[in-house]
């Protein structure tokens, strides 16, 4: 398994210091090169679970073991290493740099890397054109798309190979025609071999993934091969 989770458990105080569980117990698998798409109603706890798998927060209790290694054993600068090494991150609102163009925003984790100014530009490059950018590399944000900047994010997220890509409700600012170019996308690098686990409250885009694991109040209530995700992407594609 790629990501296990065992009896993992994320708590929040509140203002009156009542505790608040977002992820309970909660127990999860993904295998190498799955798609798997997370869902469920608002508060449920989708995105906790996805920033504690992808090294983003830090659980209350239990572990999140990454390609065999469990992140509880590791220190701080080592989940940044892993972070920045082996995950790749698409958020709903792009995060991308203002000021930078769209291959310095690629460029910014492949310098964080230690990579060289040359070889970075050189990998962010291929990121870009492999997500239909080519043309777009020296744009500013505020001069692209929403879909483009989103494609932007994704390249970002990719450009230095990752072993799993994280998406949190990545066309929750798109319209349906630019969303369904960014999911396009998504499938593409899957169909290549790409990891990805896609929080998504999108019935309709949960159905592209090969899995789909619906959450309540912090614990899983469904875990099903999705057996509609070839008819679903098909009628994508088409």
């Amino acid at each position: 398994m790629i990501i296990e989770t065992k009896n993992l458990t994320r708590a929040y105080k509140s203002g009156d210091g009542t505790e608040l569980i977002a992820i309970d117990h909660l127990n999860f698998t993904v295998t190498e090169g799955e798609f798997v798409a997370i869902t469920g109603k608002s508060g449920s706890g989708k995105s906790t679970l996805l920033y504690q798998m992808g090294l983003l927060d830090e659980p209350t209790f239990g572990d999140v073991i990454l390609g065999g290694i469990n992140a509880s054993h590791l220190t701080v600068g080592e989940r940044t290493q892993m972070r920045l090494q082996e995950l790749g991150y698409v958020f709903q609102d792009y995060a991308l740099l203002p000021a930078l163009t769209a291959l310095e925003n690629v460029m910014v984790p492949l310098l964080m890397q230690g990579l060289s100014n040359s070889v970075a530009a050189e990998k962010a490059s291929r990121a870009l054109e492999r997500l239909g950018l080519s043309d777009r590399m020296h744009n500013l944000p505020g001069q692209l798309s929403g879909g483009q900047q989103q494609r932007v994010s994704i390249s970002r997220a990719i450009g230095h190979n990752p072993k799993i890509v994280f998406a949190d409700e990545p066309t929750a600012n798109l319209d349906n025609e630019t969303s369904q170019v960014v999911l396009k996308s998504f499938l593409e690098l899957n169909q290549d071999g790409q990891t990805i686990v896609m929080v998504t409250h999108e019935h309709e885009y949960a159905l592209l993934a090969d899995r789909i694991v619906t959450l309540l109040d912090g614990g899983i209530t469904n875990d099903e091969i999705n057996v509609h995700h070839t008819a679903a992407r098909a009628k994508l594609l088409e």
